[in-house]
């Protein structure tokens, strides 16, 4: 007994099953067994440890809270966080980047100011040509 491998502490109650999960501009699934009974922020926890240690492009970053799961066939909604993996009766996904979220206001602002400043800065230096030209 003394030679027994000893084997993971997984539920025996539980079904493994693979899952390929496809990340969005990437090359090739992401494959790995997981519980049924997992939550769909571990799994994209997981894939995005997998994905990062693979050294895929483009990276990805490692906050879940950035990114949602689809599954690839009938739904076209996004898994909730909280659900159960196996709940789904899927086995393969879709891992998606959500879109960034920012004011249109802050955006026009931001171009506003920058372009009034290198609009000015473009002007100063077209004058300080323009004068050297006629002092010369």
């Amino acid at each position: 007994m003394g030679l027994s491998k000893k084997k993971k502490n997984w539920d025996t109650n539980s079904k493994r099953f693979l899952i390929n999960i496809n990340v969005l501009g990437s090359v090739g699934p992401i494959r790995f067994v997981v519980n049924e009974t997992e939550l769909v922020t571990t799994v994209i926890d997981t894939t995005l440890k997998l994905y990062a240690r693979e050294g895929r492009l483009p990276v990805l970053g490692n906050d879940i809270n950035e990114f949602y799961l689809h599954c690839t066939h009938v739904e076209s909604y996004a898994l909730h966080p909280r659900d159960a993996i196996g709940s789904h009766g899927a086995r393969n996904f879709m891992l998606c980047k959500k879109p960034q979220t920012s004011t249109p206001t802050s955006i026009d602002e931001n171009r506003t100011s920058s372009l009034s400043r290198r609009g000015s800065g473009n002007l100063r230096a077209w004058l300080n040509k323009s004068l050297k030209l006629i002092i010369s």
